[in-house]
């Protein structure tokens, strides 16, 4: 082996890799859409503590429900901000613990962000390897196959016919 070809095989990419940049990659996206999901939770929730949503409501009562569930490791930080009622004599608040989740989740999000664009970049390098190592193998085969003498058949001559 020649040491060009050497480097060629160092190069090529361990299948497992891949895989396990795969998977990182769907765990992260995984995860990402979680935090965006919680995210759309809780501003669905704070405006409808803002406006002083009817929690009598089933849609209210499914958001107030999932807002508590993601507002879990946030409670009691801060005090919300009373506005006054509303018609419905439901108070209408400015839960600060809620906006102080949405900035923490806003920064995990941008975290992730920034994970999936190094696992992206991660998987175009490898794909950019695996593309350049086959085309040097389609090269070597080339000039191996050029370099081989040619070889000539011969075609015997058709037999004769005397009448």
């Amino acid at each position: 082996m020649t040491n060009e070809h050497v480097q060629i095989e160092q190069s090529r990419v361990n299948p497992a890799r891949r895989s396990v940049l795969w998977i990182a990659r769907a765990v992260s996206w995984l995860v990402y859409v979680y935090v965006l999901a919680v995210e759309v939770i809780l501003l669905l929730g704070f405006v409808l503590l803002l406006f002083g949503a009817n929690p009598s409501s089933s849609f209210v009562r499914w958001a107030y429900r999932n807002l508590d569930r993601t507002m879990q490791p946030f409670r009691g930080i801060f005090s919300p901000i009373e506005l006054g009622t509303t018609a419905n004599d439901v108070v209408a608040v400015v839960e600060t613990s809620v906006l102080f989740a949405m900035i923490v989740y806003g920064i995990v999000l941008i975290a992730l962000q920034s994970v999936l664009n190094w696992l992206n970049a991660r998987a175009d390098r490898l794909d950019r390897q695996d593309e350049e190592y086959r085309r040097e193998q389609l090269i070597q085969q080339s000039i191996a196959s050029a370099q081989q003498p040619a070889q000539v058949y011969t075609v015997p001559a058709p037999p004769s016919t005397q009448l």
